[in-house]
């Protein structure tokens, strides 16, 4: 850049964003402009430009704004490790396209068959998945510490694909089972409480035992006011009374 300063419309022209974009930045206190004028015009220059092009990257790779303004505090968690758990994040998101591709596949040979009983449980399955999948889940993140962040993201990277693929058909069975299960059983009963001992067992797996994680994940699911609009827990409302009857049983 030839001038030292620029306005914000020749600034955002220069940068390649719009003058709403830098406003938002502005008001959020990412992207503050060098200095303004008496009139109260917003003037950037070259180290303006540097920071934007710092949170155009973090934004390419999946970063949210606030995540952004964190991670470019001197305070903030070091950029590997930010970067380390958004890998997890996008590796978690191409594993449920590869559930969903293989669901698909299943489908495609159940109608090959004339299988209708698989086809539809198998097309539910697909419904699913992809409503996984079109969900943002970086709202949930609200509800764990930095720590419990870091822990469960470092856990992440230990984790092979196929693991991650039996742990998900294993909630998927047993959550078919609960809904089932729900319409006749009693918590109190023999079944029920083999479906509640099943049920914590995998939570143990998510959280073993770490009490800010296992925190976290409740905190999140007993919130459901504070939910985006458009998720939808993988279980009914008649199942999740169900299953916590149940698990109240044991305690």
């Amino acid at each position: 850049m030839t001038r030292p300063n620029y306005r914000a419309k020749e600034f955002a022209e220069q940068a390649g964003v719009t003058v709403r974009t830098l406003h938002l930045y502005d008001q959020m206190g990412l992207l503050p402009p060098a200095e303004r004028t008496e009139s109260g015009y917003r003037l950037y220059g070259q180290r303006e430009l540097e920071r934007l092009e710092q949170i155009v990257a973090l934004r390419f790779v999946g970063f949210t704004l606030q995540e952004i303004k964190e991670l470019l505090k001197a305070q903030a968690l070091p950029l590997i490790v930010a970067l380390r758990m958004q890998r997890e994040i996008i590796r978690e998101r191409r594993s449920q396209l590869d559930r969903a591709l293989s669901a698909i596949e299943h489908a495609e040979s159940a109608i090959a068959n004339d299988r209708d009983a698989t086809l539809w449980e198998t097309l539910r399955t697909i419904i699913e998945v992809m409503k996984v999948e079109k969900t943002d889940w970086d709202w949930t993140k609200n509800y764990y510490t930095p720590e419990a962040q870091q822990t469960i993201a470092q856990r992440a990277s230990t984790i092979s694909k196929g693991d991650i693929e039996k742990g998900q058909r294993a909630w998927t069975e047993l959550i078919a089972e609960v809904e089932a299960a729900a319409k006749h059983e009693d918590p109190a009963s023999e079944r029920a409480q083999e479906l509640a001992k099943r049920w914590k067992s995998l939570v143990n797996e998510f959280t073993r035992g770490d009490a800010a994680v296992r925190d976290g994940l409740n905190k999140l699911y007993n919130d459901p006011t504070h939910w985006p609009k458009d998720f939808k827990r993988p279980w009914s409302d008649e199942a999740d009374r169900f299953i916590r009857a149940a698990m109240n049983c044991q305690a």
